[in-house]
């Protein structure tokens, strides 16, 4: 029987770091500081409003756009907390987690040939998305200083061509830790200002700022949120990650395009849980506390690591924290973790696996969002090394 040959849409597309690392740790008995996930669970009312929401027959297919209370709450929770409108009717959309809003949103807006902008370490569903746009994914690296990570706005203008229709960014940035703050929305916006290219902003980790920062919401910022499809999920901000429920904000006009694509790619989400988060939402104190609670963990994984040979990097935002191992070892970042993995019995993810080139930097990131007792046995071998 001759089996037909596929050509491939994604020929440099493999298994994901996440899971090779996950399944290594799983093999040699490992704590999992690599794949980002909680290890423990979300808070019991959740479940119980998603529990009645099922019980009252909320288990047939919803509104494509999101169930209306669902929608109506976040569109209230962004108002309350970056200053901008959406119509929860015409610019508010529920999808399938953040990586479904993400593919969406590059699809809806990009076409072949048309370039988009992405800045560099990167969350590893950017680059296939732009792929199957047909589109030419253009890489700016950030800067990486003594403290941390800074995007180089400088070269994200030279990086801009007639054929540039997008620009990616993601604040708190996803792997390095490092967060936008205000000036950086103003130097993105002289950047677009009176041209037609569209903003993708990632921001599943809003609610994860530390220090008393503040989120610096593309949403904040009139320039940029008049072209800019705004990200979330709420599988971050309330530890139910396998539940895949995010949203997008955008302009209604960005919005019609969206929901053409969104209601073939998926149609509609899960309906119990969207009544759930909306009943769950009335109450913000779950999210206005969860910078407090990450930061908790943040320190607590910072200071057991301080008087290691770990050199420690910006952690202003996200659940992740980025150091530095050149003192410890000279290996390859993808080797290191492994060493890390098998012999230490920590799981890491290498930063270069966040580039579309290969780049060493001898820096490895670290998942805190887990137990207490889970990072504090993970620092009794890393204090070591």
């Amino acid at each position: 029987m001759t089996v037909p040959v596929l050509r491939t849409r994604l020929p440099a597309v493999g298994t994901t770091v996440f899971t090779q690392m996950s399944q290594l740790a799983l093999e040699h008995g490992a704590v999992n500081l690599g794949q980002g996930f909680p290890d423990f669970g979300c808070d019991p009312k959740l479940i119980d409003l998603v529990n009645e929401a099922m019980r009252a027959g909320h288990n047939q297919y919803p509104f494509m756009t999101g169930v209306p209370a669902l929608r109506e709450a976040i569109a209230a929770k962004v108002e309350a907390l970056y200053g901008r409108a959406y119509h929860p009717g015409s610019e508010i959309t529920v999808t399938s987690g953040a990586s479904q809003a993400i593919m969406t949103a590059i699809l809806c807006s990009v076409h072949p040939g048309d370039e988009v902008i992405v800045i560099e370490p990167a969350y590893d569903c950017y680059l296939p998305a732009i792929a199957l746009a047909g589109a030419v994914a253009v890489p700016v690296a950030m800067q990486v200083e003594q403290q941390g990570y800074s995007v180089p706005w400088d070269r994200v203008a030279s990086a801009v061509t007639p054929r540039t229709r997008m620009i990616v960014v993601n604040t708190p940035h996803n792997p390095t830790g490092s967060i936008l703050r205000m000036p950086d929305l103003e130097a993105l916006a002289g950047i677009v200002a009176g041209s037609d290219i569209l903003i993708l902003s990632d921001e599943v980790y809003e609610h994860m700022v530390y220090d008393g920062e503040q989120h610096a919401s593309v949403s904040r910022h009139p320039v940029l949120a008049e072209r800019a499809f705004v990200v979330s999920s709420f599988g971050k901000t309330y530890h139910v990650t396998g539940w895949k429920v995010g949203y997008v904000a955008a302009p209604a006009p960005l919005m019609v395009e969206f929901r053409k694509v969104h209601q073939y790619n998926v149609f509609s989400v899960n309906t119990p849980m969207q009544h759930g988060i909306a009943g769950y939402m009335q109450d913000p104190t779950p999210y206005l506390e969860l910078p407090a609670f990450y930061q908790k963990k943040r320190d607590l994984f910072r200071d057991g690591l301080a008087a290691s040979r770990f050199e420690l990097l910006e952690s202003s935002g996200t659940y992740f924290q980025c150091v530095r191992y050149g003192a410890i070892s000279d290996l390859p970042e993808a080797e290191f973790a492994r060493w890390l993995t098998v012999e230490a019995k920590v799981a890491a993810i290498p930063v270069s696996a966040f580039y579309s080139q290969p780049t060493e930097s001898g820096i490895v990131r670290f998942c805190f969002a887990k137990k207490d007792e889970t990072l504090k046995k993970a620092l009794e071998t890393l204090s070591r090394l």
